[in-house]
């Protein structure tokens, strides 16, 4: 399970902890990179955090055994990085992804953020980028999750509150729509960004039991 962007895995998935136990399935939070106890000191916005996410993936095989079923869980950011993740090839001990109210591309919610503070984003885009580029050493453009989803080929849950002012239902819907699997949308009325489940647990967890 992955937190978004700028959180923690300790303080942003407690609610996901406890829809896993729910479901009475064992959940393994991590801390993406710059992110409490792990290392790093620039996000890449599911660019080099996708390729984190194959490597935990390899260590939950090794340490909990061959035969483990795994499910990719994402909140915002945490969405991204399982959606870019499952556009490689998984072991098949992927069995699917869950991901909460994810974004289509970085560029796109860079470029929303620079509107809302009243600034020209297609002037100052290019320098974001160029600082991912020197300081980062990743291209945000390069790998977008409505790309990556494209070559997906495991099952995947999409959930978005309907009332998300910060990333748009509408990005969950156009990921929906581009990915080649089985799959469902869920969409939570009135709630707002990462509140999906709180809203609404009992539909979010019939879904969730439903679908896996």
């Amino acid at each position: 399970m992955f937190h978004g962007y700028r959180g923690t895995a300790e303080r942003d998935l407690c609610g996901g902890v406890n829809r896993c136990f729910a479901l009475e399935r064992n959940v393994l939070i991590v801390d993406q990179r710059t992110a409490g106890k792990s290392e790093g000191r620039v996000i890449t916005f599911g660019v080099k955090e996708s390729r984190d996410c194959l490597s935990w993936i390899d260590f939950a095989i090794k340490t909990f055994g061959s035969d483990v079923k795994i499910i990719l869980t994402g909140i915002s950011m945490g969405a991204a990085t399982v959606i870019m993740a499952a556009g490689t090839k998984l072991p098949e001990n992927v069995i699917g992804v869950l991901a909460d109210c994810g974004y289509t591309s970085a560029r796109e919610m860079i470029k929303k953020t620079i509107k809302e503070l009243n600034l020209p984003s297609n002037i100052l885009y290019p320098f974001v980028k160029l600082g991912g580029l020197i300081f980062g050493g990743f291209n945000v453009d390069k790998a977008t999750p409505i790309e990556s989803i494209k070559k997906c080929s495991v099952p995947v849950l999409f959930v978005h509150g309907e009332a998300d002012g910060f990333v748009p239902c509408e990005m969950s819907k156009q990921n929906f729509d581009n990915c080649p699997t089985r799959k469902l949308l869920h969409t939570v009325a009135g709630a707002d960004h990462g509140l999906s489940f709180p809203v609404d647990p009992e539909g979010y967890l019939d879904k969730l039991y439903g679908f896996f």
